[in-house]
């Protein structure tokens, strides 16, 4: 397909030749007018060229619409360079589901990602999810589909992502939606299973959502991940710390502080960390992202409120998310006696920031005022751990241990609300450290010792 394209200032003529099969334009001047262009003017002139026709009826099928893209078609492409040598082309195209869609594509120039953009913007418009559509392509609609949708965090979008470039692509990528069957699924999940079983249950979980937006699309009629039996959970034990321990690891916490060491200084905060993860039961990351208006010291009752935690989002960081992990995480919880005396400690002697200057006002801030990096402040655990000699202890196990505690008490249902479960089920499975007693049956077993000799 060819088209002749008249530029604005009306002295330039330019051809945009489209090859239908690959989507791909070519575009030249064929007239350049009065006066020779310098190559960036011909480039800049060409794109904008470029642009006006992809909403011409022959290239989208249809009249353009400024308020609605019609369907099947796209949108203005957009561009941007995201680093030396990293640019992003996108655009937002209408699919057949009356769902618009952001499409993309990245490259080392803005030419080669615009080019690869149209290229899959030219092969989108004649495609529709079937049964013989490859396993590939559909993963980018899904994908696509779920950022669009907003239903859950970047975070987990980025898990997905990494769970379909390096487990299921490599091994389903080029097969057919209908060459995904029951049998071929449950082999491969559960041999992975056996050697990496949290890797074989968000293989499960990313071709179940995937397989079941190609029933709403009507590529197949039926989900075969459904079918597929359940993959084996390794129980691992759950293990609480004694007193005497925790003596241990404070003693170890006190070493390091006190050892010399070059560079700067060590503060407390790992110290201080850790008695706060014991005296609320909280996660790290809600730990790590308490702020001090989230701490009331003043009151009779002194109190914590857990409203966020710290999270790592590619590209962006570590930054504060400003609600907990589940919706039953946001709470506030009662602080002891000996917590309340760190955090007074920790609120006197705490950095006023510059006038004019933004703080993050955290209770554990970096030297330069930045939130706290989960996986920092395990680093310097493992090596309080080690000179504790409690290897197995993870930051988690305070967590547990403060379950464990309660549930001693007999407050399970108190742990399950101070740990910010749902259910106290959650809780007594995962947290609680305790052997289940059985029912005393001692007077029907006596029945089955040796029988006492007479003395008469």
């Amino acid at each position: 397909m060819t088209i002749a394209h008249d530029h604005s200032d009306g002295a330039l003529r330019i051809e945009v030749v489209l090859n239908s099969p690959t989507g791909r334009f070519d575009l030249r001047i064929v007239d350049e007018g009065p006066r020779t262009l310098t190559p960036q003017e011909k480039q800049t002139i060409l794109t904008d060229a470029l642009r006006s026709v992809m909403t011409r009826p022959e290239i989208t099928g249809g009249q353009a619409s400024a308020s609605r893209i019609p369907v099947g078609s796209w949108g203005p492409l957009h561009h941007v360079e995201q680093g030396p040598g990293k640019w992003r082309s996108w655009a937002t195209f209408r699919d057949t589901d009356d769902v618009a869609r952001v499409v993309q594509a990245h490259a080392s120039s803005r030419q080669r990602a615009e080019t690869r953009l149209i290229a899959k913007l030219g092969a989108r418009a004649h495609h529709e999810l079937t049964a013989t559509t490859r396993v590939s392509s559909l993963a980018d609609v899904w994908l696509e589909e779920i950022q669009l949708e907003g239903r859950i965090v970047r975070q987990t979008v980025d898990r997905y992502t990494g769970c379909l470039r390096q487990t299921v692509l490599p091994a389903f990528g080029e097969l057919l939606v209908n060459e995904l069957t029951v049998g071929r699924l449950d082999r491969f999940l559960k041999t992975l299973a056996k050697a990496k079983p949290s890797q074989a249950r968000n293989a499960k979980v990313v071709l179940k959502q995937m397989l079941s937006m190609a029933v709403r699309h009507g590529a197949i009629t039926a989900n075969p991940v459904r079918e597929v039996g359940q993959l084996p959970r390794a129980r691992r034990p759950i293990n609480a710390l004694t007193l005497d321990e925790l003596s241990l690891i404070r003693a170890a916490i006190e070493r390091r502080q006190h050892r010399r060491t070059t560079g700067p200084r060590r503060n407390g905060n790992l110290a201080d960390i850790i008695e706060l993860l014991l005296a609320t039961g909280a996660r790290i990351g809600e730990v790590l992202a308490l702020r001090w208006q989230d701490i009331d010291l003043d009151d009779d009752c002194p109190t914590a409120t857990i409203c966020g935690t710290i999270t790592f989002v590619k590209g962006q960081g570590f930054s504060r998310q400003d609600h907990p992990k589940t919706d039953a995480g946001f709470r506030t919880v009662i602080l002891p006696g000996f917590i309340v005396d760190v955090l007074w400690r920790r609120y006197n002697d705490r950095a006023h920031p510059v006038r004019g200057q933004h703080s993050i006002n955290a209770v554990f801030a970096s030297r330069n005022d930045t939130w706290l990096s989960p996986y920092n402040v395990g680093r310097q655990w493992r090596e309080v751990r080690k000179q504790a000699g409690l290897d197995w202890v993870t930051l988690h196990v305070f967590r547990k241990t403060v379950a464990t505690v309660l549930d001693d008490a007999g407050k399970t249902k108190e742990a399950s609300r101070q740990l910010g479960h749902a259910s106290e089920e959650v809780t007594k499975a995962y947290y609680i450290a305790k052997p289940k007693l059985v029912p005393d049956v001692t007077d029907i077993l006596n029945t089955l010792g040796p029988r006492q000799k007479s003395t008469t």
